[in-house]
């Protein structure tokens, strides 16, 4: 069975493999606070079903509550280390789920899949609120071929030896906003990302979807190109890597190795 990863917009897509459903980061808000989707309709529905929900870190646009409440009851979803401290009311908002907490390291068998936590480099704590610290994650899906989600993160120096061998690498290329802070990966370092890395195929996330309200007409590239720069980036850096850049809702079959 062919493995297929649908971006539905930011950092949340469904990647299928071995007959299990993997959810990342699920936002399937028109606004939260001052963001706005300023593209790509909603997902539907059928984006909220899931056997395993995978949250990289606490900030509200990756781990978002109301999102995970439209999830089944039963479904299982692993949060960083620290996640039922530092988010207000977690546990009590979410009954239905089956809240697991996860460190680097850990590996969590679902159906034919196991997923591998891994590090990522980013500040991973629960913005504005509170002093609590949970580590920021990113997680190998392996079944029929091994998935790279990377939620947010920086470059760092043993992100091969963490991440090891995979297939399709889910990689974020730009943010939110204007400029991109500390412990970010923009078009270019993703691309130097995928050098370390050495997929097969590589999906780039985390980019034109939402912006801040009333600005823009600020540094609008940063909302437009990232996606068309990386494609640029990676033919030149990694040109052996296959590169789909997905429009909202799209899906793909990537390239994994027999």
């Amino acid at each position: 069975m062919p493995v297929e990863v649908t971006w539905w917009g930011h950092a949340t897509c469904t990647v299928e493999d071995s007959g299990v459903r993997v959810l990342t980061d699920p936002l399937f808000a028109r606004r939260l606070a001052h963001l706005r989707r300023r593209r790509g309709a909603l997902p539907p529905p059928a984006a909220a079903v899931a056997d395993v929900v995978l949250l990289s870190h606490l900030h509200a646009d990756h781990l978002h509550v109301p999102s995970l409440a439209r999830l089944a009851p039963g479904t299982l979803a692993l949060v960083p280390r620290g996640a039922s401290r530092a988010v207000p009311g977690l546990a009590r908002r979410l009954p239905h789920l089956r809240l697991t907490e996860v460190v680097p390291g850990d590996e969590v068998p679902v159906g034919g899949l196991v997923v591998r936590v891994v590090p990522a480099r980013h500040d991973g704590r629960r913005l504005p609120v509170g002093p609590q610290r949970s580590p920021a994650l990113g997680y190998v899906v392996s079944g029929e071929a091994r998935t790279y989600f990377a939620g947010d993160t920086g470059l760092f120096e043993t992100m091969a030896e963490e991440v090891g061998d995979v297939d399709v690498a889910l990689l974020p290329v730009g943010g939110w906003g204007p400029y991109l802070g500390h412990g970010h990966l923009d078009a270019g370092r993703a691309a130097e990302a995928l050098v370390r890395l050495a997929p097969r195929s590589a999906v780039p996330v985390h980019y034109g979807t939402y912006w801040p309200i009333g600005m823009d007409a600020v540094r609008p590239h940063e909302f437009h190109a990232p996606g068309a720069e990386f494609v640029r980036h990676a033919r030149r850096l990694a040109p052996k890597v296959t590169v789909h850049r997905l429009a909202h809702g799209e899906s793909v079959l990537p390239e994994v190795a027999r």
